[in-house]
């Protein structure tokens, strides 16, 4: 009988899977987010099969986490098990300064802006009909109605809405709270946005031009974030939640309306989704990570599709207490 490698064995086993120069590139670049191998073949300028090989010696030392989705497959740095804390602490050893890895952010930087330059156009050019766009799965009015009762709940008095697209979220939970603001990349959309507020007469509610991954907002500055149908474009979901946990305020309420995960390949080229969905655990975990907790998650099952709610609470002052069970599936 094969005896279990010790902890030892698995840290010579890193250390080993890293310690060649490409390898430890890829460490770098696949700390900025998940990558496919063709974009990770871009930044680095070597040949598919090179690439290939040298993910898979990571991903087997579980320095980097290998998913697929669909025809799609990403690498990103380990999260996750015995490999992560190494992985973690290579990349702080990695010197910054370094010509080739300085090489490597900017051809990174330059395949994300890209990417990124490709969505905004996507966007503005359907801001007008964005709204119906977002009701891939459940109908709008129905997520409405579960945003509706978790605010009634927890009753948040600010509100910070990433990706508002035309304002709608604004405009269904505006009126329950005290202030609102919304950020979204898209000139189109928050012209769209800015009128839809002004109709309503939701003077309290207001919109800017902001990247999700840079948020410009203090720490712990609103009692509620709200992700809806966004984080599926976003090409490091985590690091998307991680900017909402920072402006997230003690005993806030943090809310990700996204699709379950799909099989849909279409969806990537005819409205440019990177993620096709997301699973239960995924979601979980990465709550966990941001030291969230989670609530019982809201099923909206579709004709295709299938949008869930999940939410959580950061640590802090004490809220209304949630039953725990399993997850609810909302009529």
């Amino acid at each position: 009988m094969a005896e279990t490698p010790s902890d030892l064995d698995r840290l010579l086993e890193g250390l080993a899977a890293a310690a060649e120069r490409t390898r430890l590139r890829l460490l770098a670049v696949c700390a900025e987010g998940e990558w496919t191998v063709s974009e990770l073949v871009e930044v680095l300028g070597q040949s598919q099969p090179s690439v290939s090989r040298h993910l898979r010696l990571l991903t087997e030392a579980g320095l980097l986490e290998r998913f697929r989705e669909g025809s799609w497959v990403f690498y990103r740095r380990a999260g996750r098990g015995p490999g992560a804390a190494l992985a973690r602490a290579i990349g702080e050893l990695l010197p910054t300064a370094d010509p080739q890895l300085a090489l490597d952010r900017t051809r990174l930087a330059a395949v994300r802006d890209a990417r990124r330059s490709r969505i905004e156009q996507w966007f503005d050019g359907r801001a007008a009909e964005w709204d119906g766009e977002r009701d891939l799965a459940a109908e709008g009015a129905r997520v409405e109605s579960v945003l509706r009762r978790l605010f009634t709940e927890v009753r948040p008095t600010t509100l910070l809405d990433i990706g508002t697209g035309t304002g709608r979220m604004l405009e269904v939970l505006g009126p329950l709270v005290g202030e609102a603001l919304g950020i979204d990349v898209s000139p189109r959309m928050l012209a769209l946005a800015r009128a839809n507020l002004d109709r309503a007469g939701l003077r309290h509610c207001s919109v800017r031009r902001a990247d999700m991954y840079r948020l410009p907002l203090p720490d712990s500055s609103f009692d509620a974030v709200v992700l809806h149908q966004v984080l599926h474009f976003a090409d490091d979901p985590r690091r998307v939640l991680a900017e909402a946990r920072r402006v997230l305020g003690p005993g806030g309420l943090l809310v990700v309306v996204d699709l379950a995960a799909h099989r849909r390949e279409d969806l990537r080229t005819e409205r440019r989704h990177r993620r096709l969905g997301f699973g239960e655990e995924e979601i979980a975990g990465w709550f966990a990570e941001l030291g969230l907790l989670p609530r019982p998650p809201f099923r909206l099952p579709g004709a295709e599709l299938t949008c869930v709610v999940w939410s959580a609470l950061a640590p802090g002052r004490r809220l209304e207490p949630v039953r725990a069970g399993a997850p609810r599936v909302a009529a």
